[in-house]
């Protein structure tokens, strides 16, 4: 992997760089996520196991597999990895997230903006249990995507609940 975490180049990202997704897992989770540059991702989890929770500035690798396909892979530092790979003509998302058996025990702990609690986050990761770890691995319906463009910062800028009513049931 080289340093910079551009594993394709950053012109063959820019369909996919800007866009601004909310989509619910066939388990009912509702997330939502803004590919902000060819290697940073923000996120919110709407509802879930850590509805509340969100992140800015998240690194991440982000490929194309094809001309209507993008994969987003990243490691928290909750110790969380997960894959997502959108597959925009389908509208539908398949992620994969590996969560520690520490988050599955108390969920609550990550229930926060990340961010201002990094420290803290690697502190529960570090003391653990790490294993076994819970694999979620399902599709999503994409139920609004827009354009946005690359590197603003009033996509993701407060959390879930702080956001207008209805705000994520909006479809197109």
């Amino acid at each position: 992997m080289s340093s910079n975490l551009e594993s394709t180049q950053p012109e063959e990202l820019t369909q996919f760089v800007g866009k601004h997704f909310i989509y619910t897992y066939e388990n009912g989770w509702q997330y939502e996520l803004y590919v902000k540059n060819a290697r940073t991702i923000e996120y919110r989890i709407h509802s879930g196991m850590v509805g509340g929770r969100w992140v800015k500035s998240q690194q991440a690798n982000i490929v194309r597999l094809s001309d209507d396909i993008f994969r987003i892979s990243w490691d928290e530092p909750t110790g969380t990895c997960v894959s997502l790979a959108f597959i925009l003509n389908a509208g539908k998302v398949h992620g994969v997230a590996f969560f520690p058996a520490w988050i599955v025990e108390n969920p609550q702990l990550t229930v926060c903006f990340q961010n201002e609690h990094e420290d803290e986050m690697y502190r529960y990761r570090d003391a653990g249990p790490t294993y076994p770890k819970l694999v979620i691995d399902e599709f999503a319906s994409i139920t609004f995507q827009e354009d946005v463009g690359p590197d603003r910062e009033d996509i993701i800028a407060c959390s879930p609940e702080q956001l207008p009513e209805n705000y994520a049931s909006r479809r197109n």
